[in-house]
């Protein structure tokens, strides 16, 4: 799993004044918590950026007045209108305390309905799991080598490593092979011709 190194100030002023001064530093105001400490500290735009940013799920080494601490990338508050990172939350992992987070779906194979002339369709792009940080994993995978033309994958259909439970319902679709309109229209045309020929009667003998 890939980790970004954060390196932290610690703030001994804390509240609205405190951050504000941190942002005219060009800082943005940070908080870890979890377990018996919650640490306030500043960091700057690029190692956050990493985080912030990262479509892939990472994990963060946060370096603070000379510890260190894991930790995710738990919340983010954005500007209204800027839309510039104003603030962030990490929360510290601990071996055998599980955690939410948002993981990403990949897909593995080739499906026979894109072969067949289909579109793959993703309609989940994350997943919220609980995990201890030791089963972790920077992403879920779904086999879609069987997904014929029509066809959809779900929730249930994710292949889960031992350690990893999903919180979404297990129907809700993940991916599915869309079948294009011209496709759909020349199979609609050939149905419709054949059952033509069907019930066309037979000539007449002399």
């Amino acid at each position: 799993m890939k980790t970004v190194a954060v390196k932290g100030t610690l703030r001994t002023e804390i509240g609205k004044k405190g951050a504000a001064s941190v942002r005219r530093e060009e800082l943005i105001p940070c908080v870890l918590y979890g377990g018996d400490e919650v640490v306030h500290f500043s960091a700057t735009m690029g190692d956050l950026r990493h985080l912030v940013y990262a479509p892939d799920f990472k994990t963060a080494e946060v370096m603070v007045d000379g510890k260190s601490y894991r930790a995710i990338l738990k919340e983010v508050q954005f500007h209204p209108v800027t839309d510039t990172v104003m603030h962030a939350d990490f929360l510290r992992l601990i071996d055998g305390h599980p955690v939410k987070v948002e993981l990403p779906v990949r897909f593995k194979g080739q499906s026979p309905g894109v072969k067949a002339g289909g579109k793959l369709l993703q309609l989940l792009r994350r997943v919220l799991v609980k995990a201890t940080p030791e089963n972790l994993m920077e992403e879920l995978t779904v086999d879609v080598s069987k997904v014929q033309l029509g066809q959809s994958l779900r929730i249930r259909d994710i292949q889960l490593e031992k350690g990893i439970e999903i919180l979404m319902s297990p129907s809700v679709p993940v991916v599915m092979v869309e079948i294009p309109r011209a496709l759909r229209s020349a199979t609609t045309l050939a149905e419709k011709e054949g059952e033509e020929e069907e019930g066309e009667a037979p000539a007449a003998e002399e």
